[in-house]
């Protein structure tokens, strides 16, 4: 990792840069991929597998019968682990279901939202170094509380062309209603238009790579929905003279582990901490599985220096981290806590980790990435619903408003409009 200390805000943009792949490249491949499986469905998924993945299923939708053997193989221990988590992400998602009151806007004229579940969702699950079956849970928890009819998961399977026994439990307890093996740019493109095994969505959720991400942006451009521009994972953590360097090493390193192109990044206020996070860094990476997926991450990453927590801030602000560590005094923190305005998900306090939100808290670990937390928020129940606006105008209601309608109409030339309302103010 980089030790910058004392940066000028000139710096800022070129010293806060993530990591991303030439962009025309990507743009090439996806549009190839989408082509091919617009045209060839099925078929295009299993050619693409084999050569991004050396992988190619005879039979993209998991069976029945895989299901139950992949239940059988998932420990009791971890079965637990992720019951624990569902309750938590289900009580935290639940709360955020609610109903708003009509509005009488003035006499006679009622006004009211109702929330609708999008029917056909697909959610995207990433498996290709590591089987994020936590995110199977982060999005279809909310799926199924919204009321969705139709989840759609795809997940790329391993070698041996099978899901992960955690995955395909997870999706089961949940009540997942089709299990796709697909994973890439060829899983979006799948959703986006449908084939012999995967159905079509309207809205299509979950993170991935840059490829994917790519992927999901030219869905958009197909007239398919998405949850957000989700792409490599990144941490941003902020500490003063009384964190823990180990605490603080280990949060780095729990997303440079998540892939080669994931950031860390810390700022702090102490320069002692950051020495000494430093050293933390190198002792705690050499004990990781994925040291080397870790150090390479870590090539993209940044151990800032700043001179106080003003600055400090303002640096956060404009990075927009997906995840904000904030490892403080108390003081400070409530001070974080009041001036941060552009982050995916906050975790304050010594003892909570990031790791926390990512499986079993209860918040949705689906964030914006790539400082689109300046304009999007996390996946919530609310990204499964949509809202559909009603009025109702009784005969004394167009008398009050009428008026003031026909003028504006007249005044933007549109006399038909004006009309609509003339003729039953006559009746």
């Amino acid at each position: 990792m980089k030790t910058v200390k004392y940066p000028k805000k000139e710096e800022w943009k070129e010293l806060l840069t993530r990591p991303a792949k030439e962009k025309s490249n990507l743009n090439e491949l996806v549009t190839e991929v989408f082509e091919a499986v617009k045209n060839h469905g099925d078929q295009a998924i299993k050619d693409y597998a084999a050569k991004f993945d050396q992988s190619s299923p005879d039979n993209l939708l998991v069976s029945t019968k895989e299901i139950t053997a992949a239940i059988a193989q998932v420990s009791e221990e971890l079965k637990s682990a992720i019951d624990v988590a569902i309750n938590n992400i289900t009580a935290f998602h639940s709360n955020q279901v609610f109903s708003e009151a009509p509005v009488e806007t003035m006499e006679g004229v009622n006004c009211w939202r109702k929330s609708t579940a999008i029917q056909k969702v697909g959610l995207y699950v990433p498996g290709g170094t590591a089987p994020l079956f936590s995110t199977v849970l982060m999005l279809g928890i909310p799926a199924q509380l919204a009321g969705c009819s139709e989840i759609i998961l795809c997940s790329p399977p391993d070698k041996n062309e099978e899901l992960h026994p955690a995955i395909l439990y997870a999706a089961n307890k949940i009540g997942v209603t089709k299990i796709i093996k697909a994973g890439g740019i060829q899983a979006i493109a799948a959703l986006t238009y449908g084939t012999e095994s995967v159905p079509a969505v309207y809205k299509i959720f979950g993170p991935g790579n840059q490829f994917v991400t790519a992927a999901k942006e030219q869905s958009i451009l197909e007239g398919i929905a998405i949850d957000m521009p989700a792409g490599p994972s990144e941490v941003l953590v902020f500490a003063d003279h009384t964190a823990n360097p180990e605490f603080i090493a280990s949060d780095l390193l729990s997303q440079a582990e998540h892939g080669v192109d994931s950031q860390a990044i810390l700022v702090c206020t102490d320069e002692e901490v950051v020495s000494a996070t430093e050293k933390a860094i190198k002792e705690q990476l050499n004990a990781l599985s994925r040291k080397d997926i870790a150090t390479q991450a870590l090539a993209n990453s940044k151990l800032i220096l700043t001179k106080d927590t003003d600055v400090a801030l303002d640096l956060i602000n404009e990075y927009a981290p997906e995840h904000f560590i904030v490892m403080c005094e108390e003081s400070t923190e409530t001070k974080i806590t009041n001036s941060i305005v552009n982050a995916g998900s906050v975790f304050l306090g010594h003892y909570t980790p990031e790791s926390a939100g990512d499986y079993a808290s209860g918040t949705n670990h689906t964030l914006p990435t790539n400082g689109f937390a300046k304009a999007y928020s996390g996946v919530s129940l609310d990204s499964f619903t949509k809202k559909i606006t009603f009025q109702k105008i009784t005969k004394k209601g167009l008398q009050n408003i009428g008026p003031s309608i026909e003028v504006m109409a007249e005044n933007e030339l549109l006399d038909a409009h004006k009309n609509a309302v003339s003729i039953r103010l006559k009746n």
